[in-house]
């Protein structure tokens, strides 16, 4: 089956920091390619796989479930480990979900976390009727491209299967629970106009998890596809700083990043 134009996955081989970036739900490596792409001219090790089920057709997503995007980003945390002294992870929407499940379940090789409008739940109130509905309606109208910047679209599916989003509901009771033991430094990325994911997934996120070192950024420009939106660079700096300061003590000899960038504290930049 062809891919969506930019679903393909993206890997970089750099320094010796790696960074695992996990797109979201019905959308596709391309969604989150320019934050990746930034990460790698940066000298870092990058890795932003296709999850099982995204990139082609709808029809493919709904014979997939969490189990199987939870394996594939697992895999490649595992790969980047082996290669690497040190790994973040990225995640938007349902990757930073993603992102926060791998930091609870591999504790201390994961060296931060940054996400941007993660979600931790599905709120709409027919969401209690998936197990029924699933079964009765394959599909319903898509998420994608929630994006206030013109021109600017989002490569994912015009429509969502119920079967995979009855897999996410469920995937969200597993990460939300788990939060308590992700303990890994936390950058937090996102904005208050998002139709997708409302603020209040972050907010839950903030109030669950066990991090000391949190790093709260509102994206007062964009919707929810921040990263392909007006706040996309200070998005990449931000993710900059942060991994720039947890590897202050790398030596630049062992290919480590470079230590050099500073954050914009511009309008889009809060708490």
């Amino acid at each position: 089956m062809p891919l969506l134009p930019g679903a393909e996955p993206f890997r970089h081989d750099g320094g010796e920091i790696g960074v695992l970036v996990c797109h979201g739900f019905t959308g596709s490596p391309q969604s989150v390619r320019p934050w990746a792409e930034h990460l790698a001219r940066r000298g870092l090790t990058v890795s932003l796989p296709l999850l099982p089920g995204h990139g082609t057709r709808w029809q493919d997503l709904a014979v997939t479930g969490w189990q199987d995007w939870y394996a594939e980003v697992d895999r490649e945390l595992r790969a980047l480990r082996e290669r690497c002294a040190r790994v973040f992870v990225c995640g938007l929407s349902m990757g930073g979900a993603l992102a926060l499940r791998l930091a609870a379940q591999h504790g201390a090789e994961i060296s931060g976390v940054a996400v941007v409008n993660p979600a931790n739940r599905i709120h709409d109130p027919l969401a209690v009727a998936l197990p029924v509905l699933r079964h009765l309606v394959p599909s319903v109208k898509g998420i994608v491209s929630d994006i206030a910047k013109p021109g600017s679209q989002e490569s994912g599916y015009d429509r969502m299967p119920l079967h995979a989003v009855h897999s996410m509901r469920r995937f969200y009771r597993v990460v939300d629970a788990e939060l308590p033991q992700v303990t890994q430094p936390l950058l937090v990325m996102h904005s208050p106009q998002d139709h997708v994911v409302p603020p209040a997934d972050s907010e839950r996120i903030l109030s669950q998890v066990s991090s000391r070192d949190v790093i709260e950024r509102r994206l007062e420009r964009s919707y929810h596809v921040a990263t392909l939106d007006y706040d996309a660079e200070f998005i990449f700096e931000e993710t900059d700083t942060f991994i720039t300061r947890l590897t202050a003590g790398m030596g630049e000899d062992s290919g480590a990043y470079p230590g050099d960038v500073g954050g914009k504290e511009g309008a889009a930049a809060s708490g």
